[in-house]
């Protein structure tokens, strides 16, 4: 998690925007990084419960040690009456409430192991969801960065293209004026039209589309 903030931090942010630019490979590595990362605690969640289990065997072990002594000092100081019959049937009462405690404390471990394993498998889904909701959000706003930044281009070459052709077209107005003879010399040309009427723009200097 440290590492995917400091990931997220350092980053460059887009202008103008509290957004920040992450890189998908390096962003999904991390995940991958998690991912892989997340078995280990299931693991050590996994030793944990054997280690309860070895401890509530040796307790088990321990305790049958107890009622096996216990049995074995009633036979010596009890004779073959009742006393040893009722000893017998305390023997096996506390045999019996021992299993039934270890047994009680083995269901709770497997029920907070379980308990783990789902809170751990539900906080990495949240935060692979948050992950691709940020990269898809940052991908929106440089999309929407890059496409202000060509429209402002498109908008200073459709000026400079303006420029150039109105920049043509009086050079061209100018030619035909410089070479004429004088206005008392001037003819009017066969076809009728006035000599000063301006030649059409010749076909490559059309007005570009804004």
């Amino acid at each position: 998690m440290n590492k995917l903030e400091e990931m997220i931090l350092a980053s460059p942010r887009l202008p103008l925007s509290r957004r920040t630019l992450v890189d998908e490979d390096l962003l999904l590595d991390q995940l991958d990084f998690i991912r892989i990362n997340l078995p280990t605690a299931l693991q050590e969640a996994t030793q944990v419960i054997q280690e309860r289990e070895a401890i509530l065997s040796e307790a088990e072990r321990y305790a049958d040690n107890m009622v096996t002594a216990a049995e074995q000092r009633a036979a010596q100081m009890l004779d073959e009456t009742g006393i040893v019959q009722q000893a017998e049937q305390t023997a096996q009462q506390l045999k019996t409430q021992v299993q039934q405690e270890c047994d009680a404390l083995r269901s709770q471990t497997l029920a907070e192991i379980d308990q783990m394993r789902l809170q751990a498998q539900r906080e990495w889904e949240a935060m692979r969801q948050q992950a691709l909701a940020e990269q898809q959000t940052i991908q929106q706003d440089a999309d929407t960065y890059a496409e202000q930044v060509l429209d402002q281009i498109e908008n200073q070459l459709a000026e400079m293209l303006r420029v150039i052709h109105n920049g043509r077209q009086q050079l061209q107005s100018a030619a035909p004026e410089a070479s004429s003879p004088a206005p008392s010399n001037r003819q009017r040309p066969p076809s009728g039209r006035p000599a000063n009427l301006r030649s059409p723009s010749p076909p490559g200097a059309e007005r570009p589309r804004r």
